[in-house]
């Protein structure tokens, strides 16, 4: 199978990326509490079907950056462009889903179709929703260890928070699958180059969602915390067209503890958009 990887230059910095297989681009973007690897499982099973492309986010993983204000929208588009691609389906989980997201509404025409999971809202709104309270004060102290630097405890918590699931017993979810996310959000933190600043999309997209006119599917786990639950809602509501699909007895990671079954669901939508108005 053809594969290539690389670095994309990006303004202040590069994009480490691998490309594998052949046939309409499908860009996958991480979690922020990860790297490129954690789409290992996704590239074997969809790249017998797509070009599918990861790469590491600037600050993460391979990738590099200075000390500036950039634009995740716009290293992706640079990133495209270096691999003369002009289209792409946008695959983006937690932060990856911002991202993805914040791009369909800044560069409209190089989407072909969203995969949104478990993703974040640019300037979304609770509302009337309520937090329970441990889970709040459990966001507290993870903010209070990152001001404090104190990477390993906070590394702990996220694993907990992100793989097990808020207010789920430490050793639910798969080892294999705790162990991967701690040894990758970990080595996020120790990293010694540059501390560069994302610029928001503005107006945030929770005020655009309507402007958003591909294919979408909204993935999530029933055991993620609360505001990405809320947000995964609002988005199957305020996207038109949007289809949510709620995975049971999983957190975050959904990729990750389900697979097969994560892979089934993003082939088979993207086979019914390849088949009609998701392609153009």
């Amino acid at each position: 199978m053809q594969s290539e990887s690389g670095l994309a230059p990006v303004q202040g910095g590069e994009l480490y990326y691998e490309v594998t297989g052949e046939g309409t681009p499908l860009v996958l973007i991480h979690a922020g509490v990860a790297d490129h690897t954690m789409w290992d499982a996704q590239v074997a099973a969809f790249a017998p079907h797509y070009r599918v492309i990861r790469y590491d986010m600037r600050g993460f993983g391979r990738s590099r950056t200075e000390s500036c204000e950039f634009s995740n929208r716009q290293d992706l588009r640079d990133l495209l462009a270096h691999l003369g691609v002009k289209s792409a389906y946008v695959l983006g989980i937690s932060r990856g889903g911002h991202i993805a997201l914040d791009f369909a509404l800044e560069f409209p025409d190089q989407v072909k179709g969203l995969i949104l999971v478990a993703a974040g809202v640019g300037g979304y709104q609770l509302g009337d929703a309520v937090i329970p309270a441990e889970e709040q004060a459990m966001f507290d102290e993870m903010e209070q260890l990152l001001e404090a630097g104190e990477f390993d405890r906070l590394n702990e918590m996220e694993v907990h928070a992100f793989v097990n699931g808020p207010g789920q017993p430490a050793d639910r979810a798969d080892p294999a699958v705790r162990a991967l996310i701690a040894r990758l959000n970990r080595a996020n933190y120790g990293r010694e180059d540059g501390k560069a600043t994302p610029l928001p999309l503005t107006p945030p997209a929770f005020e655009r969602l309507a402007e958003v006119h591909v294919p979408t599917l909204v993935l999530i786990g029933d055991l993620d915390e609360t505001v990405s639950v809320l947000m995964a809602d609002a988005l199957a509501k305020g996207i038109p067209g949007a289809t949510k699909v709620a995975f049971p007895d999983v957190a975050h990671m959904v990729n990750l503890e389900q697979p097969e079954r994560f892979n089934h669901g993003v082939l088979g939508a993207l086979e019914r958009w390849s088949g009609g108005a998701g392609e153009r």
